[in-house]
Parts: structure tokens; C-alpha cells; sequence
């Protein structure tokens, strides 16, 4: 049978029938299409009886189309009157959003969503098809997250910072393009009259009203808050004995459980949401399976089971415990310590380290302004580029203010061929000033997410490659250049948590730090090599104790440690380089796998006497002294 094909609302749908098990995906994944499995695996017709079995199974595209909404707030009266008022036409006073499968996201009152259609400006004069984009609904929710910091109801401008360039910005995120000229360049179009220059305050005070008024948004419609910890567990429904055992394996090195249940089992379902919530708590650390033996005997004959509920328990892949009855008090708690046998509390919590963790996380970036034309003067007849004048004028928008009230992103694409073209044509010598500009731009919170997203980070690749492979030959002003560039590459944390998903980035990351730590010549080249590890470490280190999980492999972390270590040995005369390598290793460390190659190179290495030789160069410094003394002394033994 043909798969059935629908868009949120069935989802919707889901998740008020069963709450506790499609909430969260409602609030995080943009489904654009279900199929409904049957126990042999088979497409089926929707069936109601499907619900209550729990046997659906979803299939979630992140491809989606992009269409940008145009309305027209004058409705007509500008198309009418304008020339007469003006001295010039205006087709219409443009109020724009973006819609995804169905949701409508705008900046008014701040940045706000509903169902597309639905906001009090009525149905849009236009609807433009602006492509597709297959990047994660999650992803793109953590971007609109960081988009609320510039784009806040205070700062609303109807000339200078508004709805039309919040949709140019999020529509180059999503396609890799902005939105129609015609639009983003009417207010200048107005401004460049006289009288609307003069009506300037009346325009604004008349038109914000209706450009902040509030939307009538249901709960669901809304974007998911990044900072609401997304669910990482799920329950796994099978019905196949090849399924349980690809499970069972996949946690041979944590815990799982298997509920046995039965869809005419009424006790069943008191433990239903139980497990369901115990799933999300454990995250990656536990398996929960769940068994319905009615659609499969052969498991529960597997396993012996002959009554429902019973659940069955395995740590380190083999069975610990099994239990049949309907006592949510008893599930919970065995779960809980299960998990607790399968991840014992690491020793490094029972460590004093207020110092250390304490340090602020927050990424070390290079921002400061060089003169600009003096920089553009280096690039030679590529200079003379539109694009770079657009990126000039974004630099001088954006750095240095609060908001970024007038800096409407420029093309980005535009710039990454500029760059390509740089690399190119420019000698090493100057190929500098092409980097200064990207390490000016990149440290902008959407344009650092453009780039962590972009098709194999070909632009950063392209950017870090070219300095590894010059190696030492690489001029001063370059390599110091490239490590600002990187630096930046963590100024917003949706940028700097994809940058260490990408193994390819992370192997050119390190390259550059391994490299520009052997520079005995020049200690600024250094300084900058140690903050690069540290943001490396501190993005590693804060997925670790927030979600659990490592970003970098367990080989790029033993590569960082030994080139963090071995310079350290070296560094006799700057501080800041020896306080940030410290820091550094304190972040990688601090519970790294106990039986892991981390702490094993560590006590190889003899990490806390090198630190410790470092205290005489940082006056004692109480954080270095906490790190050599007691996590590399004491959780080390």
C-alpha cells in the first residue's frame, strides 16, 4: 500500500493523543511526511487501532521547501499615493516572513512564529519559492535561538532593523540566499527622498503597532527554546528478534531494558508513561525496548515470557534482573539503578576543584577592528569587488554596537567565491587581508552558523587547508590571522558545537594548533594557539557535562593532549599561553574516561609535574596549582 503523506497536524495530532511520547518531537522536527508500518514492516492505510499499539513508525524529512511571505502593510495606499507623497513609486510597504512546512517565523515583537496564514496582516500579496533546505529542524530552531539576541523588540526599526531583514538573514541561512533586492532596498529607496526623510518618526511611530503586534501563536506552533535540553531517549517498539539483539548490542557497553507488554493488557498502559519519561531522563546512557507480544511471539518466547508486564534488564551486555507487574515505583527506581551501575560517578566529582570549574567557558574571539581600508588596500584590483565593499559596510554595521541594527547580511555565497578567488590569486604575503575580513565576519552569530553549515565546510576548509599545508613557511601575519579566524569559528554556540561534529574540520582544526605551538619566534602566535585549544576543549567539555557525550574522538583528543603537553614543556615565557594550554588540558581531562587513552597519556606524560613546573612563570596561579595538584595528581592514581 502507497505510504500516506501529511505535514504537521497529524503530528499535532500525536501529540495530544499521547503527549509524553510526540511532544518533544512535535517541538523539534518539522515532519514532512509519516508512513505507516505494519508489524511485517509493510506500508498501511491509517488505522486508529495503529494509536493504541504504538507500532508507528516515522520517517522525518528535514528536506523542506523555503517560501518567503510578502504582505503589504498599506494595503494598496502605497501603490496609490506614493508618487504624489514621495516623488517616486513604491509597489507596496513590505512586511515579510518565512514559512516552514507550515509555520510561519517573522520579527515583530521580537522573533515570532504561527501557522502560515494566520497573522493579523491576513493572506500575503506573494509567495515566493525561495528553494529548499535540508538542514536539521533542530539546528535551524538552535539558529533562530541565536538570531533572538539581535533581533529583539526593543530594537525594531521600521528603516534600519526590521521584519524584511530578519527573512534576508534566515533565508541565507536556510537556501544560502537573501531575500528579493526590491525589498530589502525600499526603505533606502524611501530615505533617498526628501519628505521621506521627513516622515521618517511618523512612518515609524504609525507603522510599529501593526508590525509588533501580538499573534495569536499556539504553544505548538513555537520554536523550541535551545535552552531546553532536547530529548536524546527514546523508546524503541519491536517486533523482531534480529531488532532486540541489534539493540542489546548497541548498549553492550551501557544498560537496557525490555518491557514486555500487550495491547489487551490494561495494567500495561499505568507504565506506559513511566517508561516513556525514563527514556528521555536516561538519554544515550540506556536502551528502553518495548515488546508487544501479541505482534511477537517469537521474542517473547525468546525470552520466556508468559505474562505481561514484565520487564528484563541487562548491564554490560548481560542480563541482570527481571520482574513482572504493573508498579511504576519499582520501574523507576530499577532503571535509575541501572543506570547507575552502568555509569558510576565519575572520581574527578569527588575532586576540589572550585578554579577550575568555575572558569568561564565562554569562547576567547578576536574582534578588534583593524583600518579597514588599509586592509582592503592589500587585496590589490580584488579590492575593487562589489562584495567587498558589502562586506566593509557590514563590518562597520556590526562591530563595536549592541545591535546590529544596520547590518543586513551580505552574500555570503558572493564572499565564499571572493575567498576561493583570493586563495588563488593573492601571494601568501597578502593573503592576510582576505582572511582579516572573514575573521571579522565569521565572529557575527549568523554568519558563523552560515559557514558551520555550509556544504563540507568547504569555505573553512578551503581557509585552514591552505595554512597546514604552507606549514612553516607561512608567513607570520597569515598563520596569526588563521588562528583569530578559527578562534571565531566559536563565537556562538550552535556554531561551535557543528564545527566539532565535522571530523574533517576538527582534523584541520588541531593541525593548525599542533603547527603554531612549535612557533618559538613568535609568543603571539602561540597565545593564539593556546586559546584556539581552549575553545576546542571548553566546547568538548561543556557537551561532555551537559549531554554526556564527547564532540571529539577519542584520537583527536589524545593528538591535542600530547601537542597541548609537549608545549607546555617548551613555553618559558608567556603566561597567557601557559595559563591557556593548562586550561586546555584541565577541560579535556576532567572526567575523561577512566579506563580511556586521555588519562592514560596523562599519567604517561607525567601531565601534573609539567603544569606544576609552570607555577614559578604564573606567580602561583591558585587555578593551575588546583589543576596540577588535584586533577592530574590526585585523579590520575
Amino acid at each position: 500500500m502507497r505510504p500516506i503523506d501529511c505535514r504537521v497536524k497529524l503530528l499535532y495530532m500525536l501529540s495530544i493523543v499521547e503527549p509524553k511520547r510526540y511532544r518533544a518531537l512535535f517541538a523539534t522536527k518539522v515532519v514532512s511526511r509519516v508512513t505507516f508500518l505494519s508489524s511485517s514492516g509493510a506500508a498501511c492505510e491509517s488505522d486508529s487501532s495503529w494509536f493504541s499499539q504504538g507500532t508507528l513508525n516515522f520517517v522525518a524529512l528535514s528536506n523542506m521547501d523555503v517560501q518567503l511571505y510578502v504582505y503589504d502593510l498599506s494595503r494598496g495606499l502605497a501603490r496609490q499615493f506614493s508618487r504624489q507623497l514621495l516623488g517616486t513609486y513604491i509597489d507596496a510597504i513590505y512586511h515579510t516572513s518565512i514559512v516552514l512546512d507550515g509555520i510561519e517565523y517573522f520579527y515583530g515583537a521580537g522573533v515570532q512564529s504561527t501557522y502560515a496564514g494566520t497573522t493579523h496582516h491576513g493572506q500575503p500579496m506573494e509567495r515566493i519559492n525561495l528553494g529548499r533546505t535540508d538542514l536539521p529542524m533542530e539546528i535551524i530552531l538552535e539558529y533562530l535561538e541565536s538570531l533572538k539576541q539581535i533581533y529583539t523588540a526593543e530594537a525594531y526599526d521600521l528603516f534600519l532593523h526590521n521584519c524584511n531583514n530578519f527573512s534576508n538573514d534566515f533565508a541565507m541561512f536556510l537556501v544560502g540566499k537573501g531575500i528579493p533586492e526590491r525589498i530589502t532596498s525600499l526603505p533606502q529607496t524611501v530615505m533617498n527622498t526628501p519628505f521621506g526623510q521627513m516622515l521618517k518618526p511618523q512612518l515609524d511611530a504609525a507603522m510599529r503597532p501593526i508590525t509588533q503586534a501580538p499573534v495569536a501563536s499556539p504553544q505548538q506552533a513555537r520554536p523550541a527554546p535551545s535552552t531546553a535540553k532536547p530529548s536524546a531517549g527514546k523508546v524503541h517498539n519491536v517486533t523482531s528478534p534480529s531488532d532486540v539483539q541489534r539493540l542489546l548490542d548497541s548498549a553492550s557497553r551501557s544498560c537496557a531494558v525490555i518491557f514486555f507488554t500487550s495491547s489487551t493488557c490494561a495494567p500495561c498502559k499505568i507504565c506506559y508513561p513511566v517508561y516513556d519519561e525514563l527514556a528521555e531522563e536516561a538519554g544515550s546512557r540506556a536502551t528502553l525496548i518495548k515488546v508487544d507480544i501479541n505482534f511477537a511471539q517469537a521474542i517473547a518466547s525468546q525470552y520466556n515470557v508468559r505474562a505481561t508486564p514484565t520487564f528484563v534488564t541487562f548491564l554490560k551486555g548481560k542480563k541482570e534482573d527481571e520482574w513482572a507487574g504493573a508498579d511504576p515505583n519499582r520501574l523507576r527506581s530499577a532503571v535509575r539503578l541501572l543506570i547507575g551501575s552502568a555509569f558510576p560517578p565519575h572520581p574527578h566529582r569527588d575532586l576540589r576543584l572550585p578554579k577550575l570549574l568555575s572558569t568561564s567557558l565562554r569562547s576567547i574571539t578576536y574582534t578588534k577592528v583593524p583600518p579597514l581600508d588599509k586592509v582592503i588596500a592589500k587585496l590589490g584590483p580584488l579590492g575593487n569587488e562589489a562584495i567587498v565593499s558589502d562586506i566593509k559596510r557590514f563590518i562597520e554595521a556590526t562591530h563595536g554596537k549592541a545591535v546590529a541594527q544596520e547590518g543586513p547580511l551580505p552574500s555570503l555565497p558572493a564572499f565564499s567565491s571572493f575567498l576561493e578567488q583570493c586563495l588563488r590569486a593573492l601571494p601568501d604575503a597578502d593573503l592576510f587581508a582576505a582572511y582579516d575580513l572573514f575573521r571579522l565576519v565569521v565572529a557575527d552569530v549568523r554568519v558563523g552558523a552560515f559557514y558551520s553549515e555550509e556544504k563540507e565546510n568547504l569555505t573553512v576548509l578551503r581557509l585552514l587547508k591552505h595554512v597546514n599545508t604552507l606549514g612553516e613557511t607561512a608567513p607570520y601575519n597569515l598563520r596569526i590571522v588563521s588562528l583569530h579566524v578559527a578562534c571565531n569559528l566559536f563565537a556562538s554556540p550552535l556554531a561551535s558545537h557543528v564545527v566539532l561534529s565535522r571530523p574533517s574540520v576538527v582534523k584541520e582544526l588541531i593541525a593548525l594548533v599542533t603547527s603554531s605551538l612549535l612557533d618559538e619566534g613568535h609568543s603571539n602566535v602561540r597565545i593564539a594557539a593556546a586559546s584556539l585549544a581552549f575553545n576546542i576543549s571548553a566546547t568538548n567539555h561543556r557537551s561532555r557535562m551537559e549531554k554526556e557525550t564527547d564532540l571529539l574522538g577519542d584520537d583527536d583528543q589524545v593528538e591535542l593532549v600530547a601537542s597541548v603537553l609537549e608545549a607546555l614543556k617548551r613555553e618559558e615565557e608567556s603566561k597567557e599561553a601557559v595559563k591557556g594550554l593548562t586550561l586546555a588540558v584541565g577541560l579535556l581531562a576532567y572526567c575523561a574516561p577512566r579506563d580511556g587513552e586521555v588519562l592514560d597519556l596523562c599519567r604517561a606524560m607525567d601531565a601534573g609535574s609539567t603544569v606544576e613546573r609552570k607555577l614559578v612563570l604564573n606567580n602561583n596561579d591558585a587555578t593551575l596549582k588546583e589543576i596540577s595538584s588535584e586533577l592530574l595528581g590526585k585523579g590520575l592514581q
